[in-house]
């Protein structure tokens, strides 16, 4: 049933628009760089194969729906590459004509492929956070589903403040992915009035994270790394790396709640969220791919979704008028996040709902209520307007 609703709600769509579409064929591509990589803490974080792939495929799949009422025509290509070798294999897209990429890259790849594109390519970032890509290494070219880190660590530092934890332990990391987290939520703890009573940072020293008594030296040494620490409310962890913050809850010398990069954790998606239409979401995801959904699966089928959606809307598959149409005031995008997705023109970010997920289910989903913002709440998490030092899109 679910699934006939959608379908026919994709004839209603199309046929509001069919008298002045033309038929279209709409070819797009994910690239994706996987990097070396340790091993997860743990094996339910094992990456698939076909992460952010699967999604992809029910992206084309949901594009291909309304397209049919249309006469448009839907395509997708998916990549892998290797890090030395993605300049070659994103030459080889635009070689072969492709000018809607999705890459899944970090912030340094992603810049230079949306370099080596040019204004005659729309590329969207769908996993680097990077609060950079949307400051002053914003580029023209380059539309962000991907949240910034300055999103989620404002969705965190949100709810803190609405529950009245204002006092925060900061514990961050040594690698520099870890120290651009922590600079986010500096910036959020002084953007909505909290206070970093104090900040300690674990040393990645490159030990192993997986072994038989690994779960014993971690719970002799973070009660003692933690202890003597400022009196706070909560502990709030900035770990990318994913080398110490799956351990800190139930080891911390004085208990407290734990935020960020375990605990309670900002995410744009998870496998048990089933608010806003999003069960049949996962259901259809899990029919088609026969496991659960992750954030990189999610957040490249937004990105295909965003491309058909204007294409849908704008009737055209030109970059630059894709482009125009999505940063404009037209454009918004069912998300199963309650409230339709924009994007801010500005720097290309999509504004969205942050889920607030502690490994079951959702506890809240920021902007909390009562932050108010003159244009939308959602431009009250991430980086406004006035704050922005982008200035590809002026």
């Amino acid at each position: 049933m679910n699934r006939f609703w959608t379908v026919l709600a994709a004839a209603v769509l199309a046929l509001s628009v069919a008298q002045t579409a033309a038929a279209l064929d709409v070819r797009t591509a994910v690239l994706r760089i996987d990097y070396p990589q340790l091993a997860p803490i743990s094996r339910y974080d094992l990456v698939p194969e076909d992460a952010g792939f699967a999604g992809a495929q029910l992206g084309l799949e949901d594009n291909a729906t309304t397209g049919q009422f249309l006469g448009h025509t839907f395509e997708n290509e998916t990549v892998t590459t290797t890090p030395e070798e993605a300049d070659a294999a994103f030459d080889a897209l635009l070689a072969d004509g492709h000018t809607l990429i999705v890459v899944m890259a970090n912030a340094e790849d992603l810049l230079r492929l949306a370099d080596r594109a040019g204004d005659g390519v729309l590329v969207v970032n769908a996993t680097a956070v990077d609060n950079g890509l949307r400051g002053d290494q914003c580029r023209a070219n380059v539309l962000h589903v991907a949240p910034s880190n300055a999103m989620l660590a404002d969705a965190v530092a949100q709810y803190a403040v609405w529950k009245k934890w204002p006092r925060w332990f900061l514990i961050h990391g040594s690698n520099p992915p870890d120290q651009a987290l922590a600079d986010a939520y500096r910036a959020s703890a002084t953007k909505f009035g909290a206070q970093i009573t104090e900040e300690r940072e674990f040393e990645d020293t490159g030990g192993s994270r997986r072994t038989d008594s690994g779960h014993v030296l971690v719970q002799r040494q973070l009660p003692v790394f933690t202890q003597e620490a400022e009196e706070h409310d909560i502990v709030v962890t900035a770990d990318r790396s994913d080398v110490f913050a799956p351990y800190v809850p139930y080891h911390l010398w004085t208990p407290r709640p734990t935020m960020g990069s375990s605990g309670l954790r900002p995410v744009t998606f998870h496998a048990s969220h089933e608010a806003w239409g999003a069960t049949q979401f996962q259901r259809r995801f899990e029919e088609l791919t026969g496991r659960y959904v992750r954030e990189d699966d999610y957040q490249v089928w937004l990105s295909l979704r965003v491309i058909g959606e204007a294409v849908t809307r704008a009737s055209t598959v030109d970059p630059a008028e894709l482009r125009d149409y999505i940063l404009g005031d037209a454009f918004e995008l069912a998300a199963f996040k309650g409230v339709a997705v924009t994007f801010r023109p500005w720097n290309g970010q999509l504004r969205q709902p942050i889920l607030l997920y502690d490994g079951r289910i959702t506890v809240s989903v920021s902007p909390q209520d009562g932050f108010l913002h003159q244009t939308s709440p959602l431009d009250t998490i991430g980086i406004d307007q006035p704050e922005s030092t982008c200035t590809a899109f002026n």
